[in-house]
């Protein structure tokens, strides 16, 4: 396969079949399909953008990746390193298998999201809810990332149910509904009906008074799995 070297800023044809190991048919299919960005010269000689090229190698890579594991991929935002200690010693003692990355920086999480295409997405109830509102507002509008259950604090999604709205517009086509519609809803149990963002119970008082100094995130498998289920229905 033939790399792609930083100067190249767009390539032939030809050039891309080759890196893409694909036929000349293939290549030209998947310019008309938008999978590669791509115009033609004043010669008629199509020219395809190098970083298309990488986007969808990189997309081959994770493909295949989910393809010969069995594990959960899934990717954690964290307010700091020191919070995801907690969830990563939880999952050592899971039946389900996880391979966590982990991110202690909103842009640098958005990314790792869009590169990676994980199974699910764990935001930390410690992020501040600013930043919050605007991971949840980019991971549901990005193609990359838009068909991906998010797991959020159930208290931060009853401060902020307009969050909700972003995930109906993906998945049922309708306009957000309005907040005190979708706080009536949440309050009868939308949270567990809706397929992209999923509540899990950080901040929840009674879980304080009740679990003391147990480990809170022993009750998050079952909540990884079915925001997994709901990926797949």
């Amino acid at each position: 396969m033939k790399a792609i070297t930083p100067e190249m800023e767009y390539l032939s044809t030809r050039q891309s079949a080759k890196v893409l190991q694909v036929s000349l048919g293939t290549v030209q299919k998947m310019v008309e399909l938008g999978e590669l960005i791509a115009w033609k010269t004043r010669g008629g000689h199509r020219r395809i953008l190098a970083s298309s090229l990488e986007q969808q190698l990189a997309r081959r890579k994770r493909s295949m990746r989910q393809k010969t594991t069995q594990n959960c991929i899934a990717i954690g935002i964290f307010r700091r390193v020191e919070n995801s200690h907690e969830l990563i010693e939880s999952i050592q003692c899971w039946q389900l298998k996880v391979d966590l990355e982990v991110s202690v920086d909103s842009l640098e999480g958005l990314m790792k999201a869009v590169s990676i295409a994980p199974d699910l997405i764990f935001l930390d109830a410690l992020i501040p809810p600013v930043e919050q509102v605007h991971l949840i507002h980019y991971l549901s509008k990005n193609k990359d990332t838009q068909r991906i259950p998010i797991l959020v604090d159930e208290g931060f999604i009853r401060l902020h149910p307009g969050v909700m709205g972003l995930a109906d517009e993906n998945t049922v086509g309708v306009k957000p509904q309005c907040p005190d519609i979708l706080q009536e809803k949440l309050e009868n149990g939308l949270i567990d009906e809706n397929p992209l963002i999923i509540g899990y119970p950080a901040t929840n008082p009674e879980l304080e008074s009740t679990l003391g100094n147990q480990n809170r995130h022993a009750l998050l498998e079952p909540i990884f799995v079915q925001a997994l289920n709901r990926k797949c229905a």
